[in-house]
């Protein structure tokens, strides 16, 4: 493998050096007793993985000042960093740019699984479709690689397939048992058929009428989120210089003084962050950019054909008592044809479902008819006993899969389930298509076309085997030396091993002291869930830059529960302001844009749409008495409404004590005009949509009813102390 060479101990001082020791990932660096930064070369053909991850400013000024890349990856998504991984360890020069954070768009919204695709086995064996087993075959062995390069954040997953006719059992037996077959070597664990009754012990929700049994196989699960950026961050210490929030404005071509033609040699680049603009130079500019590859494409030549054929999927996100612990279920022919899949992730329950076509390339806002139809499916495998709520869809959220035509292929309108790797005439590789289990693999076929085209001299592949960001000292029971060592609650320490795997004892080292006596350290963003202050902190070292990248990707507080989310937004604005020391208006904007995003995109709006000042009240005459009475109880001065110290009186009443901005925001979520007191027809409107099953989870209903009953019994006089009356 070919290097450029440079001076060996060389010390460099300034941004240039920093520059340089970023362009080459053959070099590694350290600081000599001047606090000067020194480059050491490498031994041949092998690229150093640094210790020292680089900030996102030493970042962005090496891709200003390095001077020519071999590889530009424009995209941050799985595919995106994928490919700078691959091209890095290979020893090419290489930069990636995200407009956005990375894994923003469709990375962060699939369903969470690691497969080979079970419905593509069994439409390449209908259909005898060569290319469609080969994709399953290819994904099966990129699946047992992803299992293996970060087992902190993913892990094999059982899934069940309920039968409920006789002649589906050995139909989908010898399927299942032919996925096992592809597999190979590579099979996680063999699948296996259960009796009605096993069926119904391991998952006890299910419906048991005409039940005949169930077949259980494997597949993958993981973190989508956190593994994509474990990408970019490996490919960062390798020596990639990537940089999120920087968007490309244009391609920049030249003239080849060979063939006289347009060649694509860089592109404009713009820092979101501080509207600086800059170019960016390379030999090889690779297009990753999943639903926009088309406006990439366009950008080298304005008459090219659209290639993505975007495919909707909508998610909603359940408690965790909807599913076992560790047993997904799934069916690949609903009423509509399309799959639904149920699956545990993160003590949650995600339900959805995938392939629904859509015109849009941004991610469309789930609507209410998506939500009603994937509850209706849910109501259809779950038991008669298990009450399917709208209120308890706590998050909602819609991905999109961009398939794409083969532009090379002669029949233009057939969809492509693979990933194609395209060259237009000025240069520019496309990579499009594929799925998120076969990354890999789509990183290597790209940067093969990128050296093939562009006469790059590099290696071959070296990413097969190659251990990501956190799982290098990763063992299932580091969590217990960070209990033991840091004081941290269990929970908090199994979330940190499985989210940072070996890097968790860099959260830990900086964790507030909590003032108790147990957990000593690890203050929460929330009570609920396990994420701690801490984290935010480390993510802005891990190129963090908004509060929705906390929310939604660093933490996954917004996919797992918006009102959480949302309830969590002001301590982490506050601590993101003082490590990016941002100004009063700069963090006000910030908890708007957060607030927005939950709203619109992670189904905010559809759940408080279930409770408005228009709501119906349908409710008994014996009900609405019952609930008066319970709101009078609060308003004593028959106001008609109650504030926060009515609130406090009656708590303080019955020695119950709840701190001010947690009784602000339990009747803000009632408050339905927002004038800082709940009125008897907001609390009715309440009750109503409570029984009708659209809200669940009422802080201020509970608080209430909890209070009426505790009032009672202290009202009660027993009767061995009044007397007895003889």
């Amino acid at each position: 493998m070919a290097f450029r060479k440079a001076v060996k101990g060389t010390a460099l001082i300034g941004g240039s050096a920093i520059a340089t020791v970023f362009g080459l990932s053959q070099f590694s660096q350290y600081r000599n007793k001047h606090g000067a930064l020194v480059q050491v070369q490498a031994a041949e053909g092998a690229p150093v993985r640094r210790d020292h991850l680089p900030t996102r400013e030493q970042q962005i000024l090496a891709l200003q000042t390095s001077g020519e890349f071999d590889v530009l990856v424009i995209g941050g998504g799985a595919t995106g960093c994928g490919c700078a991984l691959d091209a890095a360890t290979r020893g090419l020069k290489t930069a990636l740019l995200e407009r956005d954070d990375f894994s923003s768009g469709t990375s962060s919204r699939s369903t969470k699984l690691i497969h080979g695709g079970v419905r593509y086995l069994q439409k390449a064996i209908m259909k005898l479709d060569f290319e469609q087993y080969r994709m399953v075959k290819e994904a099966l062995e990129e699946r047992a690689h992803l299992l293996q390069s970060a087992p902190h954040l993913s892990a094999p997953l059982p899934i069940m397939l309920p039968i409920y006719k006789w002649w589906q059992l050995p139909y989908y037996w010898i399927g299942i048992k032919l996925y096992d077959l592809v597999a190979g070597s590579q099979c996680l664990k063999s699948s296996y058929v259960l009796t009605k009754s096993r069926a119904l012990e391991l998952f006890p929700m299910l419906r048991e009428d005409k039940l005949v049994g169930a077949i259980v196989y494997y597949d993958g699960q993981h973190n989508d989120a956190r593994m994509n950026l474990a990408i970019a961050l490996t490919a960062a210490r390798y020596g990639a210089a990537t940089a999120n929030y920087a968007e490309v404005q244009h391609l920049l071509k030249t003239t080849d003084t060979g063939s006289g033609r347009q060649r694509v040699c860089g592109v404009r680049c713009r820092d979101v962050l501080t509207g600086k603009e800059f170019d960016v130079r390379a030999k090889c500019v690779i297009n990753a950019t999943g639903p926009f590859t088309d406006s990439v494409r366009r950008m080298d030549d304005q008459e090219v054909p659209n290639i993505c054929q975007p495919s909707a999927g909508v998610h909603i996100v359940m408690p965790g008592y909807y599913s076992p612990d560790n047993m997904g279920l799934l069916d690949p022919a609903t009423s509509d044809g399309r799959v639904i899949f149920f699956l545990p992730w993160e003590k949650m329950t995600i339900a959805g479902t995938t392939d629904s076509p859509t015109d849009v390339t941004s991610h469309p806002i789930p609507t209410e008819e998506d939500i009603n139809f994937i509850l209706s499916e849910v109501r259809n495998y779950l038991g008669a006993d298990v009450e399917v709520r709208r209120g308890d869809v706590l998050a909602a959220w819609s991905g999109i899969r961009p398939l794409v035509t083969n532009p090379d292929s002669k029949d233009t309108q057939s969809i492509s389930r693979n990933h194609v790797v395209t060259v237009s005439d000025s240069g520019l590789i496309t990579i499009a298509g594929g799925k998120w289990t076969t990354y890999r693999a789509m990183a290597r076929d790209t940067i093969d076309a990128a050296i093939r085209e562009h006469n790059l001299k590099a290696g071959s592949c070296k990413t097969m085997g190659l251990q990501l960001e956190g799982a290098q000292d990763w063992s299932p029971t580091l969590y217990i030396r960070l209990v033991q060592d840091y004081g941290l609650e269990s929970e908090v320490a199994q979330h940190l091993a499985s989210t940072y795997g070996d890097k968790a004892f860099e959260v830990a080292k900086i964790a507030q002291v909590t003032g108790k006596r147990w957990p000593i350290v690890g203050k929460r963003l929330v009570s609920e869930f396990p994420y701690i202050e801490a984290e935010v902190v480390y993510a802005v070292k891990e190129y963090a830059r908004t509060a929705v990248d906390i929310i939604s990707r660093r933490t996954r507080l917004a996919f797992l529960n918006v009102q959480a989310a949302d309830e969590a937004l002001p301590r982490i604005v506050d601590i993101m302001g003082k490590e990016l020391n941002w100004c009063e208006q700069k963090k006000k904007e910030q908890l708007e844009i957060a607030k927005t995003f939950l709203y619109y995109e992670m189904g905010y709006k559809v759940k408080t749409d279930q409770l408005t000042d228009r709501s119906e009240i349908s409710l008994v005459p014996s009900d609405i008495e019952r609930y008066k009475k319970r709101f009078r109880m609060f308003d004593k001065d028959k106001k008609g409404f109650i504030t926060i110290l009515d609130v406090q009186r009656v708590l303080q009443s019955i020695s119950v004590q709840i701190d001010e901005n947690t009784l602000h925001e339990i009747l803000n979520e009632v408050d339905l005009n927002k004038n800082g007191q709940v009125e008897l027809n907001e609390f009715l409107q309440l009750m109503s949509a409570i029984q009708k099953g659209r809200v669940s989870g009422s802080r201020l209903a509970v608080l209430m009813k909890s209070a009426e009953e505790n009032l009672r019994r202290r009202q009660a006089i027993p009767v061995d102390r009044s007397g007895g009356g003889l």
